[in-house]
């Protein structure tokens, strides 16, 4: 499933995913969207094509077949990187919410994340993502708190949102990802040093990773010029799926590795529980980061 953050970041699942993700493929007529339209627009569009005015009319249904979005499906993935004492047990916790947020004049779906290394909670994080009518799925910020080794809050250097303070929205994947297309950003927020880039690498013919095995894999390459001793992640995308595995590219310091080990829909009372830690995030931004928050509207219950 999806990693929210652009960088930093089997028959029982199989009929999970059958069942939750099926109806997020398409559209009414069973066409998906990027499909529907130019799809030129959608495998060349880039960070410049932003056009809140005009191209986002269903922004929070987010049926990209490489970035599929379903409220209430929680996503796990596991294993190692590198925080500075060496390559550690790491764990990611993604939740699909119902919530929504207004970015920039464009309703976003709300993601919930859990970062944890060493069996420790380090970061919490609320990302938000749209999807414009050429099946294009944009990151608009996030709001990633950190956590000192006592659990205490650390702060949220790391915010962003499209709009504020020089910040702008970038593709976290394209509507129709081909190999052999122009790089383009998934964030630009130079204050912080937010400049991630990708470009489509290929197709890997057959990856396995622990909730089965999937064909024609689309491998994203991403790195960050603003910060070249970062070095490159490599992102495998399942289609109907997501985001499935992470792994090093060339350079950098983390190496990161993970994989997709389980997906669930959430029960009601999980989800409801869920929101109420992923407003809990959006209220705290109001007073920690207030410069980037104040001058959006509050996260809700989408309607």
């Amino acid at each position: 499933m999806p990693d929210p953050r652009p960088r930093r970041r089997f028959i029982a699942v199989a009929a999970l995913l059958a069942s939750v993700l099926l109806g997020a493929c398409g559209r009414d007529d069973g066409t998906p969207r990027a499909q529907a339209d130019d799809t030129t627009r959608a495998s060349t569009a880039t960070e410049r094509d932003f056009d809140p005015q005009g191209s986002f009319s269903a922004s929070t249904r987010v049926d990209n077949r490489w970035h599929p979005l379903v409220p209430g499906t929680q996503f796990v993935f596991a294993g190692r990187s590198n925080r500075g004492l060496g390559r550690l047990p790491h764990r990611v916790i993604f939740t699909v919410t119902g919530l929504t947020k207004k970015i920039d004049g464009v309703d976003a779906i709300v993601l919930f994340d859990r970062d944890i290394n060493r069996g420790k909670l380090l970061e919490s994080e609320i990302t938000f993502f749209a999807q414009d009518d050429d099946g294009n799925v944009w990151n608009l910020g996030e709001y990633p708190e950190e956590y000192a080794e006592d659990g205490s809050f650390d702060g949220a250097p790391s915010t962003w949102l499209s709009g504020a303070r020089g910040a702008r929205a970038g593709i976290l994947m394209r509507g129709d990802p081909r190999p052999g297309t122009p790089a383009y950003m998934q964030g630009v927020a130079p204050r912080i040093g937010f400049g991630d880039t990708a470009v489509v690498q290929g197709f890997e013919k057959r990856r396995c990773v622990p909730v089965g095995c999937h064909e024609n894999v689309l491998v994203v390459d991403e790195t960050n010029p603003l910060d070249p001793g970062d070095g490159h992640q490599l992102k495998y995308y399942a289609a109907g799926i997501g985001n499935i595995s992470v792994a090093p590219g060339k350079g950098g310091r983390e190496r990161e590795i993970l994989e997709l080990v389980k997906v669930r829909k959430l029960r009601p009372p999980e989800l409801r529980r869920m929101h109420e830690a992923a407003l809990r995030l959006d209220r705290r931004a109001y007073r920690t980061v207030r410069k980037v928050w104040s001058g959006t509207e509050r996260a809700q219950v989408a309607r």
